[in-house]
């Protein structure tokens, strides 16, 4: 009964140290690796934008099994007008207004 607990634990820490990825460098070639010169495919990344707020006893009595309000997803964008502006332009800008010249 002990080795068989012994062996059951065993296999459950065994099962805990591979669970993450590894890196196949080691030694030199990991302190070495150039991460720009290997190709990756971009991931998009989603952010929800609409999605039911609820206070009170709303919130404290709602049940998630019954929510069937929907959730849109949007993509990140990087990247915008006011990060090509350098300058007073880039401290001024105004995001309210439309046309920015």
């Amino acid at each position: 009964m002990k080795n068989t607990t012994l062996i059951l634990l065993l296999f459950l820490f065994s099962i805990g140290a591979y669970a993450q990825k590894r890196s196949d460098f080691k030694g030199p070639a990991y302190k070495n690796y150039k991460p720009w010169l290997h190709k990756t495919e971009p991931i998009t990344v989603y952010t929800v934008i609409k999605k039911t707020k609820l206070t009170g006893p709303a919130y404290k009595n709602q049940k998630p099994w019954q929510n069937t309000s929907e959730k849109k997803y949007v993509p990140i964008v990087f990247g915008s007008e006011r990060s090509k502006l350098k300058g007073p332009e880039y401290k001024n800008y105004k995001p309210w207004r439309k046309n920015n010249n």
